[in-house]
């Protein structure tokens, strides 16, 4: 999720450590928009490295700054809404039971998962990302919240996508997270970092890739192999993968648009489009109003964007055996001058479409049936 602080290279595959930009506010003027970013993983380009003084600036930002991961979830996800259409799609394309297992993948901080399992004893979580600081904050700030007994039904692994079963298990204490934990294998080895190959999970009967996450994939052959694993891990008895898309004239070209929240504003930064290799750069920044503070680059992403039909092509390729797209309108990019909250545009449906006419902006739910 967008969620990488600690930004990796534009494959999703090596860590590269660096530190976003504190400025002091101004009052630029840019258009604003409401497009949710994805997590994925990119690298600041030369021209945003900060200066020594800036740098010193962001290392106090988790001492007397709101938390970036935080300001992500307030301003970016809406995990509610995305269970809710999760569940209306299993239980249309699959049904004949009550989904119970959820795999989040590019989870970032899980807020996804950690809400998936409040309304359910039974449910159970995996989440999988890159970004081990995102992980361990999850942990600290969602896990801790919901109570105890989550534990032993959310597991979070520290990997890349291209290769789960590789990733490792995050742990909190584990006076907190094994004495809670069933799985034996687990139980018996509390201090070794279990793989996720080596641990015996339920299978999923749902597996989704939210925040236009697959955006950081960038050739087909890694897109292909990411959708493999993804049915590797659903259900024999049958599941769903479902992840995100957005698209629209706007999207490709130059934006700066952003989003006003009661003490921040929520800052997309979009560079230019190459409309040969189809990739572009996103950067999202915070605009903090108590502090008068701006937190620049606090994430940042080389995405490819992919189109419908490219997506439903590779979805099939990988072994799904039917493909259904859900999309709805944006507002229009050039006509929003003021933008609070969720507020414009929340009470718009997605529909199913076997077509749809291209517009200024929308957004897709793409769903892959096993």
């Amino acid at each position: 999720m967008g969620k990488h602080g600690k930004k990796q290279n534009l494959n999703h595959r090596r860590g590269k450590r660096t530190s976003y930009t504190v400025e002091e506010e101004d009052d630029g003027e840019i258009n604003e928009y409401p497009p949710q970013p994805s997590s994925s993983s990119a690298t600041l380009s030369d021209s945003d490295q900060e200066s020594q003084e800036e740098d010193k600036d962001a290392a106090v930002i988790d001492g007397e700054l709101p938390s970036k991961f935080s300001l992500y979830q307030q301003s970016v996800q809406s995990p509610k809404g995305d269970i809710s259409y999760l569940q209306k799609f299993f239980l249309m394309y699959v049904g004949g039971r009550v989904p119970l297992h959820l795999q989040e993948d590019f989870c970032g901080t899980a807020l996804l998962s950690t809400e998936w399992l409040r309304s359910d004893a039974r449910r159970t979580a995996v989440g999988l990302d890159l970004d081990v600081e995102a992980l361990n904050w999850c942990v600290e700030n969602n896990v801790n919240r919901i109570g105890a007994d989550i534990y032993s039904r959310i597991f979070l692994f520290h990997g890349n996508v291209l290769e789960p079963l590789e990733s490792k298990l995050v742990k909190s204490d584990p006076n907190e997270i094994i004495q809670n934990i069933s799985l034996k294998d687990i139980e018996s080895d509390p201090h070794n970092s279990k793989s996720l190959k080596d641990i015996q999970l339920p299978e999923r009967d749902i597996v989704c890739a939210f925040n236009y996450s697959c955006c950081c994939l960038h050739n087909r052959k890694e897109l292909i192999l990411y959708f493999k694993h993804a049915l590797n891990a659903l259900s024999k008895k049958g599941g769903i993968f479902a992840m995100d898309l957005y698209g629209g004239t706007s999207s490709e070209g130059v934006l700066k648009m952003q989003r006003r929240f009661p003490n921040f504003t929520y800052v997309w930064e979009q560079d230019e489009f190459d409309i040969i290799q189809r990739k572009t750069r996103i950067s999202l920044h915070f605009n903090l109003h108590k502090q008068h503070r701006k937190l620049r680059h606090a994430f940042s992403y080389s995405w490819r964007l992919w189109s419908l039909p490219e997506v439903k092509d590779c979805l099939e390729e990988a072994g799904f055996r039917s493909v259904h797209f859900w999309i709805r309108s944006m507002p229009d990019s050039e006509q929003i001058r003021s933008m609070d909250g969720f507020s414009v545009g929340r009470n718009v449906k997605y529909e199913e479409a076997t077509s749809f006419q291209q517009q200024d902006s929308w957004n897709a739910y793409i769903v892959g049936v096993a």
